[in-house]
């Protein structure tokens, strides 16, 4: 009797090791956010994992037309075309060294992520972190902006995005959850 009661004291305190790990893993779930709609998609996000919500902000906003890709000389237009424009941020996220994964968000422009996502990692010490993308796109899936940015930071421990267009509650929490 006495080995059945310590045998399940012991299953019962690698459980309780085993939940505290969990609840002291920590997310952030950062993401830039032009016209409302990765917000939304960051918002589910953050609700789902549990997350703490950073909004990556460009020190000087977007106006619609700053956003106007039909016009070659827009300031989205002009950033994309160089791959060495990092906007300026407002402000850096604060104790990321906190958190051990951390989810950005971003719309997908010119089938990649804006350059203010670079400028967001390179503003942080990501060591250690697994980082996941999601985006949102009118019809661009998020692989090339995955691979891109794999690619360029090399680095970092990353874990495969998703494209939530339309993604629901459920979506995100089964996304979430591999």
């Amino acid at each position: 009797m006495k080995r059945l009661t310590f045998f399940m004291v012991a299953i019962m305190a690698l459980c309780l090791t085993a939940i505290a790990q969990k609840q002291s893993s920590k997310t952030l779930v950062a993401y830039f956010s032009a016209t409302g709609t990765t917000e939304k998609a960051a918002k589910v996000v953050a609700e789902v994992t549990g997350g703490t919500l950073y909004e990556i902000q460009p020190a000087k906003k977007y106006t619609s037309a700053d956003l106007d890709w039909h016009d070659k000389s827009s300031r989205s237009s002009v950033e994309m075309a160089d791959a060495k424009s990092r906007p300026t941020l407002s402000s850096k996220a604060e104790n990321l060294a906190d958190y051990d994964t951390v989810y950005i968000g971003f719309p997908i422009w010119w089938n990649l992520a804006p350059r203010i996502i670079n400028t967001f990692i390179e503003s942080g010490d990501f060591s250690g972190k697994t980082v996941i993308l999601f985006a949102t796109s009118g019809g661009s899936s998020i692989s090339n902006s995955e691979k891109e940015l794999q690619k360029t930071y090399s680095n970092l421990k990353w874990q495969k995005g998703k494209l939530l267009n339309g993604a629901t509650k459920e979506d995100i929490k089964q996304w979430t959850k591999k």
